[in-house]
């Protein structure tokens, strides 16, 4: 019996997947790294500083879902409830009343004006990794900035990935002069002073993360193109695409259709290391001042809370352990994609 292309193609990747779980170290590495950023991507649910649910006068109340006066809970203002305030933490418990919080009660720009320390304030049962030097928790900046470095990481490159794909494929297809003349093209490109460039945008626009994902967008792309273009040089002049020539396929239905399913091993191999060089890049960005405006949680700004406040230990060390323990787990999960993608391996 013939076996069909999808067949085979089921196999190979059934046999990818058994390389990968057989790396233990990559395989948990995984599980570890996606239940972290699945639960990150619930914070508000763990860390936030409105209740989750208020039971108040025989009704009920979702503050995370809807603001609410604090003349509803009994209190004196129509604005919205401060559900730090220990006022309205009476009025919320005071008789058959109850609140359920989050596990962690502070939002990322929470600030604890009851804390019994001058800030940066060490751990305590209030702020279990501390406060930073404007009071707010240490934990819920990790959590909420530990999420954005993740999802920027995802978005930039999702967007290097694309446009590093159909810049190779070309090159790698089209070849020729267009090959050559795209090779001086990206060359001059990326002689380009990156870090030159972000200083000058920064100091011309208003920093966003948006702003940040367009610029770091431009470069971050060339250096995929170039594996991508190596296996489509490779691949260009194979039998099966000189075949599909010959019938009359389209060049696009055979670099798209064809030539990047052969071609995806560099592209898959090299995706956790280019989310932790996006990680970095945020991370040290943050670090100068040149990344996201001050008010966003961010892992470069604790670190950089950590080198003014060198007293406070729990500001770089907590922080520096969070950055760490994600590369080491995007590291771990390439080797492991690295080896899964070997066919040499069996």
């Amino acid at each position: 019996m013939a076996i069909t292309n999808s067949q085979q193609a089921e196999t190979l990747s059934r046999r990818a997947w058994q390389r990968f779980k057989a790396n233990r170290r990559g395989y948990i590495s995984l599980w570890v790294f996606s239940i972290l950023f699945v639960l990150s991507l619930f914070a508000e649910v763990f860390s936030h500083d409105r209740p989750l649910i208020i039971h108040y006068n025989n009704s009920f109340y979702f503050p995370l879902l809807k603001a609410y006066p604090e003349t509803v809970f009994g209190g004196d203002f129509e604005t919205e409830a401060d559900y730090t305030d220990p006022y309205v933490k009476g009025l919320i418990r005071s008789g058959a009343n109850w609140a359920v919080y989050p596990l962690n009660p502070y939002y990322y720009d929470t600030i604890n004006y009851q804390t019994k320390h001058p800030n940066p304030a060490p751990p305590s049962s209030d702020n279990l990794l501390g406060t930073d030097d404007r009071g707010r928790d240490v934990l819920a900046r990790l959590i909420y900035g530990f999420r954005l470095s993740v999802l920027f990481a995802f978005v930039l490159t999702a967007i290097g990935i694309l446009l590093g794909v159909v810049a190779g494929a070309m090159q790698g297809y089209l070849g020729g002069r267009f090959d050559l003349f795209a090779q001086r093209l990206i060359e001059i490109w990326g002689s380009m002073p990156e870090l030159y460039l972000l200083i000058i945008f920064a100091s011309l626009f208003e920093p966003s993360v948006l702003l940040l994902i367009i610029l770091l967008s431009l470069f971050g792309w060339m250096g995929l193109a170039d594996y991508v273009r190596a296996e489509f040089l490779r691949g260009r002049n194979m039998d099966y695409v000189t075949a599909a020539k010959a019938m009359g396929v389209s060049n696009g239905a055979i670099m798209f259709r064809h030539l990047l399913p052969n071609s995806m091993t560099p592209v898959i191999t090299f995706l956790p290391f280019r989310i932790s060089a996006a990680i970095m890049a945020l991370t040290s960005l943050d670090y100068l001042g040149l990344g996201v405006p001050p008010t966003t949680p961010s892992i470069g700004e604790l670190l950089a809370q950590g080198k003014e406040n060198i007293e406070a230990w729990w500001l770089s060390l907590t922080t520096f352990g969070v950055l760490v323990g994600t590369l080491v787990l995007l590291i771990f999960i390439g080797e492991a994609l690295r080896q899964a993608m070997d066919i040499r391996r069996g």
